[in-house]
């Protein structure tokens, strides 16, 4: 049955995409440790953590995507998930920085110290063990997810008002997080990052693992979204998107196929935000800000909502305009965001997937051949070069009878 799943799951695209990432994951960090600097296909290794942080942004878009362009739930909350998976690793990450800190405690992270905690919460134990931290990443944004779509969507909260409540949902952690006494670095958050699994985390081998890591848990998602989407559920929930009270009528829990969505959308996120964290050094409250939210629902809907290619290419082309035009003209960047989605919103509603589906559709109908012109008889030949009108008779046809 799994053997099933996963061939029907891997569709031309899913391959495609699946087998770039991969290919990706070995090639990049072979360039980068393999090929000496300054020689032609040397990668730098700022240019591998860069693009992974890419590859995490386009992660977290596919995971919105999955609610969004397949089941039409438009969540505004979704850095949460994100942001929750991050402080899951860096809360492991703090852990294995030991007595090398500032205040060389080798319990208590520098800021606790600093603020005068004297023994580690209960909920900070467990974190200097990968697995536990690992196990939390998953765990913690999925059960947030769960508990949250368990009221929002029997409740039958939809459209506007749901995306208002996940948007709140995520401002609530954000102040709840800016609190010193939450235990979490306050304003500053966690950063001075030293090890992870052993291995010094600004080393370049560790940034090209990091860089693997993250490509090849795009291309599992990749096939765990296309395998959702082409199975009998995912036709449900695109029913579910486009007529959700005449599916309620014919039998389906429609609150059920949203919960279960939602949830595993939210682990997506979480994952992409564990494997963020220690490739850019930090995590702090403004992960949460809302407006990262919606940057998130703009690369979808520049990619193109509702396929599987679209959020990935949308964010990694976006983020990568952002790098760009927010160090030569920052002052016109979130200028330059909102008209891009105001363009995308009012001339690409289908995104740039959806806008080279329409120009391949439209080059194979220019280019597929018309349909063979009937032979006329002798008598319709003659009857077109005197230039009358003339009845074409193909033999075989049945003769008019003259009148009696």
């Amino acid at each position: 049955m799994i053997t099933q799943a996963l061939l029907r799951a891997l569709d031309k695209k899913a391959i495609w995409l699946v087998g770039i990432l991969v290919a990706l994951a070995i090639a990049v960090p072979a360039a980068n440790l393999l090929i000496p600097a300054g020689q032609p296909g040397h990668i730098p290794t700022y240019v591998v953590t860069l693009f992974g942080k890419y590859l995490t942004y386009a992660m977290l878009a596919l995971a919105l995507d999955l609610v969004w362009g397949y089941c039409g739930i438009l969540s505004l909350g979704h850095g949460a998930f994100f942001a929750l998976g991050g402080y899951a690793m860096g809360m492991y990450l703090m852990r294995q920085i030991g007595d090398r800190g500032v205040y060389s405690n080798p319990i208590l992270p520098d800021f606790m110290v600093f603020l005068n905690w004297k023994e580690l919460p209960w909920y900070w134990q467990g974190f200097d063990q990968f697995w536990f931290a690992a196990i939390m990443v998953v765990l913690v944004p999925g059960l947030l997810a769960f508990a949250f779509g368990w009221f929002a969507f029997r409740s039958r909260v939809t459209g506007v008002y749901l995306s208002i409540i996940t948007q709140a949902m995520t401002f609530a952690l954000l102040l709840a997080f800016f609190r010193n006494d939450m235990g979490f670095g306050g304003n500053n958050g966690l950063t001075d990052f030293k090890d992870i699994l052993g291995q010094p985390i600004a080393a370049a081998t560790t940034r090209a693992a990091l860089f693997a890591a993250t490509a090849i848990a795009l291309a599992l998602s990749v096939l765990v979204c296309s395998m959702i989407v082409n199975s009998k559920l995912g036709k449900v929930m695109i029913a579910v998107r486009d007529a959700e009270s005449r599916t309620r009528f014919l039998g389906y829990r429609v609150e059920y196929v949203k919960l279960f969505a939602f949830t595993v959308s939210a682990v997506m996120a979480g994952i992409a935000g564990a494997l963020y964290v220690p490739q850019v050094g930090i995590i702090n409250p403004s992960e949460f800000e809302p407006a990262n939210s919606i940057e998130v629902v703009i690369w979808t809907a520049v990619g193109g909502r509702g396929t599987i290619v679209g959020p990935i290419i949308g964010a990694v082309l976006v983020n990568m305009g952002k790098s760009y035009f927010t160090g030569a003209l920052p002052e016109l960047w979130l200028f330059a965001l909102g008209a891009l989605f105001v363009f995308v919103t009012l001339f690409l509603p289908k995104g740039i997937v959806g806008l080279l589906g329409q120009w391949r559709a439209a080059t194979a109908k220019r280019e597929r051949p018309s349909p063979p012109q009937q032979p006329q008889t002798p008598k319709a030949s003659q009857a077109a070069e005197r230039g009358e009108a003339s009845e074409t008779i193909m033999p075989g046809d049945a003769q008019p009878k003259p009148a009696e």
